[in-house]
């Protein structure tokens, strides 16, 4: 009899114990990052990628540490930042206000259905020609793409989180009488915000992908300028280091953009679910 009782037992405490030598996740990120930072160290010192082409990454942290010492590296991020931020907020109003006016009219739904899918797949980059011709050089041709990119992102969010709405939730706001702007924001904006957020988040790493594409191009400034000027200067090491510093940046944008959604969200039960599990 005590030998039954006491197997329960043990097999109910192993998964405790399992939960307690499970590392955090973030540790499991930094561990890889690391590993990752020195497999870079290592690939070109042993020879098996040149160091010409591939240089060591401290080498690649030295030039970055190096640059971010002068005012020229701050002032092309700010520009990059100035160029995400400026297009990210105009296409989160278009996106949004378009949205929700489309997905909630079903003949308006149905008629821009076919526009929307020819031109959602344009890659933004195919317009710089257009921006060009139009607007020239600078930062008004760059912000049309960066908000032809991220537009899309929300925009398609949106009209599938207003589709997302309980039937039967609608036809009792309807019975009650409820107005439209009512329905709105007591039924529509609440089931579509998980949607918004998540257009958001997408929307925002999308743009600042653009945002850099754009100096590379040739068409604005920034770190994707800096970039194009460092490779054609030989400067491979500082060529690496923007790179890996524009990567930085991604991260620091998807992190707050998690945030955001985590504090938007905090009364849906996706978000209760993840933060308790």
């Amino acid at each position: 009899m005590s030998t039954t009782e006491v197997r329960p037992a043990r097999a109910a405490a192993e998964p405790v114990r399992r939960r307690r030598r499970e590392l955090p996740s973030a540790v499991l990120g930094l561990a890889g990052l690391v590993g990752f930072a020195v497999l870079l160290e290592l690939l070109p010192r042993t020879g098996i990628v040149s160091a010409d082409y591939f240089p060591p990454f401290s080498e690649m942290v030295g030039a970055l540490v190096e640059a971010a010492g002068t005012d020229r590296f701050w002032a092309a991020t700010a520009e990059t930042v100035q160029a995400w931020g400026i297009g990210l907020g105009i296409a989160l109003v278009a996106g949004i206000g378009l949205g929700l006016l489309i997905g909630s009219i079903e003949v308006l739904r149905r008629f821009t259905a076919s526009t929307i899918e020819f031109l959602r797949p344009v890659p933004s980059v195919a317009l710089i020609p257009l921006a060009v011709l139009l607007l020239g050089l600078g930062l008004q041709s760059t912000l049309l793409l960066v908000v032809y990119a991220s537009f899309w992102q929300i925009l398609i969010q949106v009209i599938y989180g207003v589709q997302d709405v309980d039937p039967v939730a609608r036809e009792t706001a309807r019975s009650y009488h409820l107005g439209r702007w009512a329905r709105v924001r007591y039924l529509i904006w609440p089931t579509a915000l998980p949607y918004v957020m998540t257009g958001v988040r997408l929307g925002a790493a999308v743009a600042l992908i653009l945002a850099v594409t754009a100096g590379l191009v040739g068409i604005g400034s920034g770190l994707g300028a800096e970039i194009a000027l460092a490779q054609s200067s030989n400067a491979v090491p500082l060529v690496y280091g923007l790179v890996i510093f524009t990567g930085l940046l991604g991260v620091v944008v998807n992190l707050a953009a998690r945030v955001l959604e985590r504090r938007t969200l905090a009364w849906h039960s996706s978000v209760r679910a993840d933060v308790g599990g």
